[in-house]
């Protein structure tokens, strides 16, 4: 890291910090004027006026909304994410609960589309314009064009429904008590059609660019001053051109993060997945305020740490890189 980088991370954390507090007020916002009302959800249709006043009063959604933004700014940061009104429970048990889930789901999906995305990349790219680049180039293209929600719901029909090789939904298998092994394997046998159906796109990505990038740096100087010192081709590949060609390769990886993180809403509901992206619809439609809230700060929190660590992972790989 630079000799100036204790500044950089400050300037850095400094905008990540009005870049949340933009997505708090404008999802505040958002979520307040939006039509419905969570005070008729929790306690029914049935009630009466002088009921639902005392439920509002209760909740503070009497107050006016710059009032209750002011709030809720003051809340979240002296650490108090709010009740959800739906699980009655502070938020952020709510969300720790749910977390290890969609944690699981993206590190998996990015740890696929990392490994085969790069592979596939470096094979394309070391026989460019050969019957095997262009048949990756043709999947990179299927793959980048199909949706999340639709690959998800083919997979379940083929491999879960006609072959029975997968479970449908869920995390674990309910009628079976699996521990240790047993139980390891069986979340990996619920997580292996999700996992793929979010970490296809980014596979597709990944290995467009790392062709493209690896391309790149064989044409360099460097590349064919190795070959004439007589360095082996694995070697001169593997530890410079590809260390080099990694370097693009990182940054969008990190900026991916808000990607995944959709696409694992999307997968949740689908593969009833129980985790964050499931959690979000589940108090959208209960209106929860708090933990909508709460779940829209935790994403947008992700993407701003993810991009920073991208950022310090570069400049080790790559001491050339100095932030100012």
């Amino acid at each position: 890291m630079p000799l100036n980088s204790g500044r950089y991370l400050a300037r850095r954390a400094l905008q990540g910090a009005l870049l949340v507090l933009g997505v708090l007020v404008f999802s505040f916002a958002l979520i307040h004027l939006a039509p419905g009302d969570p005070i008729i959800v929790l306690a029914g249709d049935g009630g009466n006026a002088a009921y639902y006043a005392e439920m509002r009063a209760r909740y503070g959604l009497d107050r006016p909304l710059p009032e209750r933004l002011l709030r809720y700014v003051l809340a979240v940061a002296s650490g108090d994410s709010g009740y959800s009104f739906s699980y009655r429970q502070p938020v952020f048990q709510v969300i720790l609960s749910r977390a290890p889930a969609t944690l699981l789901l993206m590190g998996s999906a990015l740890l696929f589309a990392v490994v085969v995305g790069v592979s596939l990349g470096v094979l394309s790219a070391l026989r460019p314009r050969t019957a095997l680049d262009y048949g990756i180039s043709v999947f990179t293209l299927v793959a980048a064009a199909m949706p999340v929600f639709w690959v998800g719901q083919v997979l379940i029909i083929i491999f879960a429904g006609r072959l029975g090789l997968f479970p449908v939904q869920g995390m674990i298998s309910l009628r079976a008590r699996h521990t240790g092994v047993r139980a390891a394997l069986d979340a990996l046998h619920h997580l292996a059609l999700p996992a793929l159906t979010l970490g296809l796109p980014q596979l597709a990505l990944l290995t467009r660019l790392t062709r493209t990038s690896l391309r790149e740096q064989l044409d360099e100087d460097y590349v064919r001053t190795a070959r004439a010192k007589g360095l082996q081709e694995r070697v001169i590949i593997l530890s410079h051109a590809l260390r080099n060609a990694l370097l693009p390769i990182i940054t969008v990886i990190g900026g991916q993060v808000g990607v995944l993180i959709t696409g694992a809403a999307l997968t949740e509901t689908i593969f009833a997945w129980p985790g964050l992206g499931r959690l979000l619809l589940d108090a959208a439609l209960s209106r929860d305020y708090p933990l909508l809230m709460a779940l829209f700060i935790t994403a947008a929190i992700s993407v701003v740490v993810a991009n920073l660590l991208t950022d310090v992972i570069y400049t080790l790989l790559d001491p050339r890189v100095r932030y100012d």
